[in-house]
């Protein structure tokens, strides 16, 4: 599964754009995001990509979870959000 990692600076249109085009290329993605901010940022382009795909008939749901990553040798806890169509069958 592809993994885009989300910062609180992502522009959340431009999250929005890959979110939309990964999941019509392979059905589904994983967002990573440490933080208030960036977990922010990522919701908004979750919704915003939701808005893109309705109209092409794919439903977006989420899967939130928690992740630990590893960032600049330091064990971090991120939040996960797997983003797919509904209708993939995942």
């Amino acid at each position: 599964m592809e993994v885009l990692k989300v910062s609180s600076k992502s522009a959340p249109n431009s999250v929005a754009g890959a979110i939309a085009g990964v999941v019509r290329e392979k059905k589904c993605v994983e967002l990573q995001a440490v933080g208030a901010s960036a977990v922010n940022q990522a919701t908004k382009a979750v919704a915003i990509a939701r808005g893109y795909l309705a109209p092409t008939g794919i439903d977006l749901i989420c899967k939130p979870a928690f992740v630990n990553v590893t960032i600049e040798d330091e064990d971090r806890t991120a939040i996960k959000i797997i983003v797919e169509d509904r209708n993939s069958g995942f």
